[in-house]
């Protein structure tokens, strides 16, 4: 079996700001997480700056986020990579990172 690859995540998110360039210039962060008994992703919350929701989800760039985030959570299931459940996306300065934290941490699955 494969092992877990470090830089799935990381070389996946420079793909998406490339793709995204005006969204991802500005400050924002979506807070996701994934039910206990699932590896698929459950909710989210965004904060961004002004009329960056808008854009991000008239430009296709909030789709494409939901789904590698859905892709993230399912990846690390597979590998049982923790933590798996809960992070946080920041966005501005033209890039994308990750954060994974512990479960419970956002209190969105509380």
């Amino acid at each position: 079996m494969p092992n877990f690859d470090q830089d799935f995540e990381a070389t996946r998110l420079t793909m998406l700001a490339k793709q995204y360039p005006d969204v991802v210039k500005s400050n924002g962060k979506v807070v996701f997480y994934a039910e206990d008994n699932e590896d698929r992703l459950s909710g989210t919350r965004w904060t961004v700056e002004d009329d960056i929701f808008e854009q991000a989800t008239e430009s296709g760039f909030k789709e494409h986020l939901i789904e590698l985030l859905d892709n993230f959570i399912e990846y690390r299931g597979q590998f049982n990579e923790l933590p798996k459940k809960e992070g946080i996306v920041r966005f501005g300065d033209s890039g994308l990172s990750i954060e994974w934290l512990p479960d419970g941490y956002t209190h969105l699955s509380n």
